[in-house]
Order: structure tokens, then sequence, then C-alpha cells
């Protein structure tokens, strides 16, 4: 080869090549997944029984790519009853119309019918996120991870671990669990519907009846530091989690980076991940790794799950297996407020120039929002009765007959209303035993926000029916900074000095903790209909929900994407509307006149 030849081939062509390889990487890469939702047979706890999954697996299948990368995922029904599927933490950047919440952004996958996701992730999205299915309580059964590694290229902004290993937390529900569910709906009065136990990757482990055969067991080698990505999909209920006789060193959440923090347990909300870091410095042996609940409602009532699921990390080595594995003796209990609560104001951001911290100063829309569990009275079957209900400033949210993002993007009246209050309708002593009628008006109730609005919104925890608990909300297509997070009743001349405004936690869940309130901040950048909600299942169906609509920008690519060609049909409704409960509005408004 000639000097010309060699000189062009060094100056033009391996720039132009390597210019390609670099704009390939920083365009990602396209994934395509085929998800087949259908019934498969399952033995936990001494019996059989069949439940829903996506590729006969539970939990199901874990979606694997790079930051940057896009995701296409064809969703076949092949069971006898509709569902969606929710893509828990993804962005979904100006494309609400594959972010799957029922009769929010779409209505169900009918039996027979498929449909394609297009799963769009935010451009500074990396960690663990997960997806599971969002109509009725189907998450039980169908839910997976969601695992982004960095930008390829590139690291992560901790020494690269040694391994890694994901654990996810379910919960484990008897008999048919279709069934059981439509026999809670129909009941309408409220009663039980619980887990009997919890599941480490779907396992129970040691300590349940026909334990201990199949429990999971993580396999390591001494002297190595693992990321363990933790995702809590349980149903009801927050969790503790601990590693006997190994620390935790949390380095993300929900899909963003922490400061390092170095902890001996964890407590995790439902929709929550979680990525630790974990060094095996221990003797060769068994460790049990444990998770039970964390219990925030009345502590006399005693009928809750109070089994402790487990799993074991065993070090890899010649040694005498030990009869029973080191169980963590820092687990704290179900009823321990100070360790459960005092969690949630550990974690910081990591605010580096490379995963910087852009958190809302003028704020233009300030909204102070009560967390309540209220009661509704209505007509059944000819009997009134009283039925528990949920609410955000005493709205309980009603599903409506069509898909919220359809009507709002035809311009369809009729579906919904933009009036969601900003504020409560009174105020009170809120973590108080005193308060006013605790009845909820139902409506379909959504609050719309201009493109780039900065939102500051206060949840504050209130104890109506003395029936107070934690309530993890959890807000689609949105990160946002935990700006503040305190006791008692929020003041709105006091707090507001003590916010984080440097490096608080980036989460797209977060708890609002029992006698107390938290402070959100987010810059409205993602056009689209949001659905906002309590992630324990049962007071989501309750109506502790409510939906943003962030209007276009001024720009194409300011604006929401076209929908996609084929929507499923909203010929058949919601089984969760609480269209039966209209007759509380009458009463409510008979209380309030009197």
């Amino acid at each position: 080869m000639g000097m010309k030849k060699m000189r062009f081939l060094f100056e033009v062509l391996v720039p132009a090549l390597l210019t390609g390889m670099l704009a390939s990487m920083a365009e990602g890469r396209t994934h395509y997944y085929d998800f087949v939702l259908k019934e498969t047979n399952f033995t936990r706890l001494c019996s059989t029984k069949s439940m829903t999954t996506v590729n006969d697996s539970f939990p199901g299948p874990v979606i694997r790519i790079h930051r940057g990368d896009l995701v296409y995922v064809n969703v076949h029904n092949q069971d006898d009853f509709g569902v969606t599927i929710h893509w828990h933490g993804v962005k979904q950047t100006r494309n609400p119309w594959s972010d799957g919440p029922d009769h929010i952004t779409q209505c169900r996958i009918q039996p027979g019918t498929n449909f394609t996701y297009k799963v769009i992730f935010g451009e500074d999205q990396e960690g663990t996120l997960w997806w599971h299915a969002h109509s009725d309580w189907t998450r039980a059964t169908v839910h997976g991870a969601i695992v982004i590694l960095p930008t390829q290229g590139t690291t992560y902004p901790f020494p690269k671990p040694d391994g890694e290993h994901l654990l996810v937390l379910a919960s484990w529900f008897a008999g048919d669990f279709n069934e059981e569910y439509e026999e809670y709906l129909s009941n309408q009065t409220g009663t039980s519907f619980d887990d009997i136990a919890f599941t480490i990757n779907g396992e129970p482990g040691d300590l349940v009846a026909c334990g201990g055969e199949t429990t999971h067991r993580w396999l390591v080698d001494y002297g190595k530091t693992y990321l363990l990505r933790i995702v809590n999909v349980v149903v009801n209920s927050e969790l503790f989690f601990a590693i006997s006789e190994h620390n935790l060193t949390i380095v993300g959440t929900d899909g963003t980076y922490t400061k390092p923090r170095v902890t001996s347990y964890i407590m995790i909300a439902p929709g929550q991940t979680m990525d630790v870091l974990i060094t095996t410095n221990q003797s060769l042996g068994h460790y049990y790794m444990a998770a039970r609940q964390f219990v925030t409602f009345d502590p006399s009532i005693t009928g809750f799950n109070n089994m402790t699921a487990t799993a074991i990390l065993q070090y890899r080595g010649n040694y005498p297996p030990p009869d029973v594995p080191s169980f963590p003796i820092n687990l704290p209990l179900f009823h321990d407020l100070d360790s459960g609560l005092g969690f949630l104001s550990l974690l910081r951001s990591l605010a580096t120039p490379e995963h910087p911290v852009n958190v809302p100063l003028n704020i233009t829309t300030r909204m102070f929002v009560t967390a309540s569990i209220n009661k509704v009275n209505y007509t059944f079957e000819g009997t009134e009765v009283s039925h528990f209900a949920a609410s955000l400033n005493n709205i309980t949210f009603m599903d409506p007959t069509s898909s919220i993002l359809l009507a709002y993007y035809r311009h369809t009246s009729g579906v919904y209303t933009t009036d969601f209050p900003d504020y409560p309708p009174s105020y009170y002593n809120f973590t108080g035993d005193t308060y006013p009628p605790p009845m909820s008006v139902l409506a379909t109730k959504v609050k719309v926000l201009n493109y780039n609005e900065s939102v500051e919104i206060v949840v504050q925890w209130t104890n109506l029916l003395g029936q107070g608990a934690d309530h993890p909300l959890h807000l689609h297509g949105y990160t946002f900074y935990v700006v503040g997070m305190g006791r008692g009743n929020f003041n709105n001349e006091t707090d507001p000095k003590g916010y984080n405004l440097v490096d608080p936690p980036e989460r797209n869940t977060i708890t609002v903790p029992k006698n107390g309130w938290v402070a959100l901040r987010f810059l409205a950048n993602n056009p689209g209909v949001w659905l906002w909600h309590c992630h324990f299942d049962r007071h989501l169906i309750w109506g502790m929900d409510t939906a943003f609509i962030v209007k276009n920008g001024e720009t194409p690519e300011t604006s929401i994407l076209p929908p996609p060609a084929y929507m499923p049909s909203c010929a058949v409704q919601s089984l969760i509307r609480l269209e039966d409960f209209q007759d509380s509005v009458e009463l409510f408004n008979e209380i309030n006149v009197n």
C-alpha cells in the first residue's frame, strides 16, 4: 500500500469510522422482547396452583439494556382476562401511549390479542427499574426487573463490582388469585384480601411449610464486591431487608445514583428499587438474606402477614455446611417505626458533573395534598353498606369509561374534569385523633400543568378514621426530588427553611410517612398524561390517585408523539371503577350542608 493511501486511510477513513461508531453508541441499540401472558402452575407452601405469568416465569423475564437503548415489547395475551403493562420508573419521553395504566393511557389488551409497547428511557436513566401489570392486582404475579447498564464505553460512578445479582421481593397469595380478587371486589365491604407470604426470587425460603429445598441461593466468592439490585414488587407492604453479618452500601435508587451510604438494613417500599454494594469478607459459610414487613398501621391489628422470607448467601469453598444459616439479628421488627421512618432521610443524590442535580428553584405551581383513608356509603344490591375509600385532597378517583390520554389527545369531553384541587377542602390537625367527617367526593379530576412548569407538591399524611399508614406514592413519566420530609403537620413558614436544594434524592416512588409529610419538586418537561398514585394496590383501587396532564411545548420536539397505529379498544370497562359509590356524593353534600 502506498504512502498516500496509508495517509488517506488514517486521516480520513479511520476518523470517519470512529465518528460513526461513537454516534451509534450515543444513539443506543434497539432491543425486542416477546411477553406471553398465560396460566402457569407453581407449587409453594405445600400447595400447587395456577397463576398468570409472563413466559412461564415468576418473577418474569429481565430486560437488560445499556443507557440510551430503545426497547420494544410485544405482549401476547393468552389468558382469559384483559391486562396492561407499565414500565415502572421509565420516563417514556413524549410517549405516554406506552406507559400502560388501565383507562389512564390505554385500555386493556384483551384475551387472544397482542399489543406492542415502545419503551423510551430518559437520557439520564441508569440503574434498576422494573415492569409490571397495571390492571387490577395482576402485578402480584406479572412483573420483572429492568437493568440499565452504563453506556457502552463508560462505567459506574463507583469501582466496578466483581459481579452482580438481582433480588425481586414479591407477594404470595393462597388459592386462585383471580377468583379471590373478584370475590374481594364483589364483597364491597372492605374485608381483607392479603398475601400469606413473601418471596425472594419466587421462593418463600426456609421458614415456611414445605420450604427449604427450593430456597433461592446466591453463590459468592470470598473477598469480592458485588452489586446487588433489589426490587420491591410486593402488593401492599413495605419491607425491611438485611443480610446476616454483611453491611450494605447504597449507591442507587429508582434508576438514579446516590452518594454511598453504609447501612446494616434497608427499608424499601412497593415500587422502589435499590442498588447496594456488598463485600463478601466474612467467614466461609451460609448467611440468610431476609425480608419482613414494616407495619405502620394500628399495632393492635394482628392479622397481617408476619412471615419472614429468606434466601441464602452462600460462600464457595471447602468447609462443613452449617446446620442452619446465620440470621440477620439487625433486621428490624415489624412495628419498628424509628428504624422504618428514620431510614427515609438517609439518601442523597450523587450530584456530580456526570450525574448532576437540577432542582427547580423558581416554583410556579404549588400544591398541598392530603393523603387519606376515607369511607363511602352506597347502595349495593338494595342494601346500604359502607366501604373504605382513599383520596388525595378528599377526591376519590374514579376510573373513566375511556382512556384519559385518548380523550385529551382527541379533545373529547365528558371523560374527566380539569379541576383537581391544589389544596384540601379544610385544614385541621391532620395527625390528630379528632377529624372532620371522613366522606370523600368521587370524581375523575386531573391536574393540568403547562410545559416547563416548576412544581412543588407537599403531601401530608392524615389520620382520618384512625386508619393512617404509610403511603408510597409513585409518579409516572417523571422522577422528582425529595427536598423535604418531616414528622407531624407541615408548617409552610418554618419547614421550607430546612429543604435540601443541593443534593436531594431523586425518586419515582416515595413514602409519605405516618404522622408526617414529604415535599417533592419536579420540572414538568415531559408532555402527556401521567398517573400519580399510592403503590399499595388496596389504596389504589380505593381511589388514592389522580393524573397530571402536561401540555405540549411550542415545538414538535416538546410535544406528545403521535399515537401508534393500533391501541387496544376501550369497549370493556375497567373492573375497579367506583361507579357504585355515586350515592355517597349526595351523602357528602348532605353532611356539609348540615
